[in-house]
């Protein structure tokens, strides 16, 4: 279960974890807050059954460099406030592909055109959105 908090930084709120941090509750963390910093082409991969790395892999452009790498410190910053402490990051420095590993759920974030090179949901047999050029 989800309810939402005050959140300091933007003077909105944030979701905020109830319950259980079950991977499905983390997930729609994640996703309420990709949509809070305006990343593009949001993909939710359901990983479980698939392998065993994670339960959800959740795929997103952001329209810059600084753009992912703002998306990506937010979500950090986010999560820690929701209580969720065991965030991985991986390629901030380059901020062209960022990875964040949140034990169940893994969060890619790339710059469009590194997006398309890498072509992440074609590995997973999902359609890539129609906006992003192959």
């Amino acid at each position: 279960m989800i309810y939402r908090v005050p959140d300091s930084k933007k003077g909105g709120t944030i979701p905020r974890l109830r319950d259980a941090k079950t991977s499905e509750n983390v997930c729609g963390l994640i996703e309420a807050m990709l949509q809070d910093d305006k990343a593009e082409d949001v993909t939710v991969l359901d990983l479980i059954g698939k392998t065993s790395i994670a339960d959800h892999m959740i795929i997103a452009s952001g329209r810059s460099a600084r753009h992912v790498t703002a998306i990506a410190d937010h979500i950090i910053d986010r999560l820690k406030e929701a209580g969720v402490d065991n965030v991985s990051v991986e390629g901030r420095q380059q901020a062209d592909w960022i990875l964040l590993d949140v034990g169940d759920v893994i969060i890619h974030l790339f710059r469009p055109e590194i997006r398309a090179f890498y072509n992440l949901e074609k590995m997973w047999a999902v359609p890539l959105p129609e906006n992003i050029s192959r």
